[in-house]
């Protein structure tokens, strides 16, 4: 079960965000480290900063190719940039792409990203904040913001930097001056564990990461039919996009074209216009090539004869932005040359400009566990319905479809977390994607519900993800009618286990939330017995163990549960514990005593043979236990209805390592959610869902517990 101490620092975070804290103006201090207060003390103290949460040393930089004790990481010093330059800088003359060349880390993804963030200063200056210089104030201390799963983080990192023969290992600055570059990459390193982790990805990992948004990736040898109209879109959005060529092999890299385009290196679209051109309409896209130079030299390229034959406005006006490196080509060149078109959506936040039209965006957080909610693909119908559920209403369609077709736009993106952590002990990234699905009549208009095993056996996807992958994000753009869906994100397998975030970005106003049932308990009436109800035999039994007294410790209720229960050679069980016992005296002891007398015991005896009843509809295959993926039917069948955060709790605390719930645990369940409802109810006489208690109440009642 979660201990109070992680169930705490979990009500404490959502009480954070609820007050604004990840959201860029107020970004998360990572590791608690406030970069004003350590810069200030190393500033009063005449020290320079060494960070003891990322220390410079073996275990910073990896674990394997990186480990301590290979030949990529003999001989490396961790060295301050002024034991490496005579006058370092920071950033001269602002970020350009040539302050990031590779070293020996397999990142090239993530410096890709970042010489794309050099093109948008705003973005930029949102990562690597202003006022930061080796001159003024330096302290050996530098910061910068990150966007992780949601929230923006502000990394503290010191400037000692790893260096081999007197030259940084990983990235530089062409000059060897700057180091602005080098230092963006510690504070991600320190993020995710060490350098190692940073090793293979995909450039969108980086982009995200950078501005917030939500990245997209188009095959352009399989575009769908409106690929045009989806830039065009972007565009207006004021999104990212990114271009390549793909490689078909190591000799490939950077190879340059017949007509000067080079392989494998990242271009952004700049613009989409249509010009009249020789009497029809020619879509013409702008494509800017980040080294400055080595341009197209097809149709429509600088000084191609094209231009001759536009209309002269339209030449002035698409021809006066050129700039060095950036060039027009037909789009239908574009398709044929290009292989892979990446966008990357940005959120409300980012964008300043009032022109620009806006994704609406939701964000929600969630876990796949094991037994609980990580159900596994639609291949696995016993357990699917159980991953968490989320639901879209879709109000108004597009404005401007692209074509005949009235449908909303939307964007779903399942990004699992922390995987990169995970490589140092072994794990990695999950295969992951999520499914669509229409909502029932009968449960549309309601949060309240979480759709069961048989809603997915007849019902058919509506929509899905291209592919369950095992990269940190799957996203895909979505069209469908307006009305009420389902996203159902789960892992390919299932019992894997994760938190993830999905985020759900739609061109118009929609509502989005988690399908989660209403907590609640139909609590029958306390039965109304009297001793000349009771069976002589059970008198018998009960008086057997009871002695004169008539009275039953939580001792004596524990030896006569044991007994009884034995003789259902059915169920498989290890007999009650003590604890849960306690639990049941706890429940139904009316003069607290603690102890029973006869009545109470019949009632807990009716109570655990009606238990009985439904914990046997439930075990499906007869084989005496309960898989902890049915403990949530028959809890129902109980009379209880707990959401996924509760049902992640119960099956911690009461499913084995097989997850399988046998008959005492199932009992104890039960007497507890009993227990805590009856106690919730008794302080909350009015109904309102909130009760109030003291301190010595909350005492008693979690001691009791």
């Amino acid at each position: 079960m979660m201990p109070f101490g992680g169930m705490a620092a979990r009500l404490e975070r959502d009480r954070l965000r609820a007050e604004g804290v990840g959201q860029h103006d107020n970004a998360i201090k990572y590791l608690n480290q406030d970069y004003e207060a350590l810069k200030q003390e190393c500033i009063e103290s005449g020290t320079l900063f060494r960070d003891p949460q990322f220390p410079a040393g073996p275990s910073a930089l990896g674990f394997k190719e990186l480990g301590p004790y290979s030949s990529k990481t003999r001989g490396v010093e961790w060295k301050r940039p002024s034991e490496l330059v005579g006058d370092p800088q920071f950033i001269v003359g602002g970020a350009t792409r040539t302050d990031i060349c590779q070293g020996a880390l397999g990142d090239c993804w993530l410096l890709a990203a970042i010489g794309s963030l050099t093109l948008n200063e705003e973005l930029l200056h949102r990562v690597v904040p202003h006022g930061q210089s080796f001159q003024e104030d330096y302290a050996g201390i530098f910061h910068f913001q990150i966007w992780q799963f949601g929230e923006w983080v502000d990394v503290v990192v010191d400037d000692q930097l790893p260096t081999k023969d007197g030259e940084l290992l990983f990235v530089h600055s062409a000059e060897c001056t700057e180091f602005w570059s080098a230092l963006l990459e510690k504070a991600y390193a320190k993020l995710n564990g060490c350098y190692e982790a940073l090793s293979g990805g995909s450039t969108t990992e980086g982009f995200e990461d950078f501005t917030g948004g939500v990245a997209e990736m188009y095959d352009l040898k399989r575009p769908p039919r409106n690929m045009g109209h989806i830039i065009r879109k972007a565009l207006e959005r004021g999104s990212l996009l990114g271009c390549s060529i793909d490689i078909t092999s190591a000799f490939d890299m950077e190879a340059v074209t017949f007509k000067k385009l080079v392989k494998g290196h990242a271009y952004s679209v700049t613009a989409f216009r249509d010009v009249s051109y020789r009497g029809r309409q020619e879509q013409l896209i702008r494509i800017r090539n980040p080294w400055g130079q080595v341009e197209w030299t097809g149709a429509w390229s600088d000084g191609s004869s094209e231009w001759d034959n536009i209309d002269p406005g339209d030449r002035e006006e698409l021809r006066l932005k050129m700039e060095d490196g950036e060039f027009w080509m037909s789009f239908r060149d574009f398709m044929r040359e290009f292989s892979r078109l990446e966008i990357c959506n940005l959120t409300p936040d980012a964008l300043t400009k009032d022109e620009l039209s806006r994704w609406h965006t939701q964000v929600f957080e969630g876990t796949w566990r094991r037994g609980s909610t990580a159900g596994g693909c639609r291949n696995h119908p016993a357990t699917f319905w159980i991953n968490p559920q989320f639901k879209i209403k879709l109000l108004e369609e597009d404005d401007d479809p692209g074509d005949d077709e009235v449908a909303c736009s939307f964007l779903v993106a399942l990004m699992q977390k922390h995987r990169r952590r995970e490589r140092r002990v072994g794990g990695d990234m999950h295969t992951i994607g999520f499914a669509v699905y229409e909502v029932p009549e009968e449960a549309q208009g309601s949060q309240n519900v979480h759709l069961k095993k048989d809603f997915f056996l007849r019902n058919q996807s509506r929509a899905r993800s291209e592919t369950f992958i095992n990269l940190r994000e799957v996203s895909n753009q979505i069209r469908l009618p307006p009305g009420e869906y389902i996203i159902v994100p789960s892992t390919f397998e299932p019992h894997k286990e994760a938190d993830f975030v999905l985020r759900v970005f739609t061109e118009k106003q929609s509502d989005t939330a988690e399908l989660d049932e209403e907590i609640s308990a139909d609590l029958a009436d306390e039965e109304e017995i009297t001793e000349d109800d009771i069976e002589d035999g059970f008198k018998n039994m009960f008086q057997q163990l009871a002695g004169e007294d008539m009275e039953i410790s939580v001792f004596e209720l524990r030896t006569i549960l044991n007994r009884v229960i034995a003789r259902h050679k059915d169920l498989k069980t290890d007999g009650f514990s003590l604890d849960s016992c306690r639990n049941m005296v706890n429940l139904m002891d009316k003069d607290g005593s603690a102890r029973l007398g006869l009545v109470e015991f019949q009632i807990l005896w009716n109570k655990i043979r009606s238990w009985l009843m439904i914990f046997r509809q439930h075990d499906l295959d007869k084989s005496g236990t309960m898989s902890s993926y049915e403990m949530r039917l028959a809890l129902e069948s109980a009379g209880f209805k707990l959401n996924n955060k509760l049902h992640q709790v119960v099956v911690a605390r009461y499913a084995d390592a097989d997850m399988g719930v046998d008959f005492d645990n199932f009992v104890c369940c039960l007497v507890k959610l009993e227990a805590m409802f009856r106690f919730f109810y008794s302080m909350d006489s009015e109904g309102t869902g909130t009760a109030v208690m003291n301190l010595s109440e909350w005492l008693l009642l979690t001691m009791c517990g």
